[in-house]
């Protein structure tokens, strides 16, 4: 089965300024052509660096996009522990109000949805960061239940899923932007239900 290993791992110094190049030039084609329109040796141009050195890192359109979704996520996704499920979940929306509402993070998004939709590499690797990241989320209703805040048994990455599903529905269905009111009702409709017994078994 094809992989992507490279570009998973992060260099540091001359290789990481390459990198740095190579994903912000992704980006920009990103914005102005969207992901049918994303060449690699279009990106290398407009990053300054050899044509060999982006198909030796990426392979291909699709693991460069992977590898800028996840630099992005990096930078403006938080799960913090504000010592309260009510606070993390509130933190946790109010940074997908604050990434998705950017141009360019959504247009990585976007583009990345639209590859898994036909590219069934995409569609693994987009499976796959998003798994990684509920998980992270889900470490919040893990210290939850630890505190009596919720039962044994509630299911985190559905809570987890709850807040993100109505970013993703107001962008990707309604085509409509975002706005705080819905940061805070995705945080507090997650929160009631899981107060009320909604994620546990039945």
């Amino acid at each position: 089965m094809e992989t992507r290993e490279a570009g998973s791992v992060r260099p540091g110094g001359r290789t990481a300024k390459v990198r740095a190049a190579v994903l912000a030039a992704a980006q920009e084609e990103l914005m102005e052509h969207g992901y049918p329109g994303l060449n690699l040796d279009k990106v290398a141009t407009r990053a300054g660096v050899g044509r060999t050195t982006v198909y030796r890192r990426w392979g291909n359109p699709c693991g460069l996009l992977i590898d800028v979704l996840a630099e992005l996520s990096d930078q403006w996704v938080r799960f913090e522990d504000t010592g309260s499920l009510e606070g993390d979940l509130r933190a946790l929306s109010d940074s997908l109000l604050e990434g998705l509402s950017q141009p360019k993070v959504w247009a990585v998004f976007e583009s990345t949805i639209a590859a898994a939709t036909s590219d069934e590499i995409a569609a693994r690797d987009l499976r796959s960061y998003y798994d990684r990241q509920i998980a992270t989320g889900s470490l919040a209703v893990d210290r939850a239940v630890a505190r009596g805040e919720l039962p044994d048994g509630t299911d985190g990455p559905a809570i987890i899923e709850t807040v993100a599903a109505p970013f993703y529905y107001r962008l990707l269905v309604r085509r409509e932007p975002l706005d705080p009111a819905l940061a805070v009702r995705a945080a507090a409709i997650a929160l009631a239900a899981a107060r009320a017994g909604a994620f546990t078994p039945a």
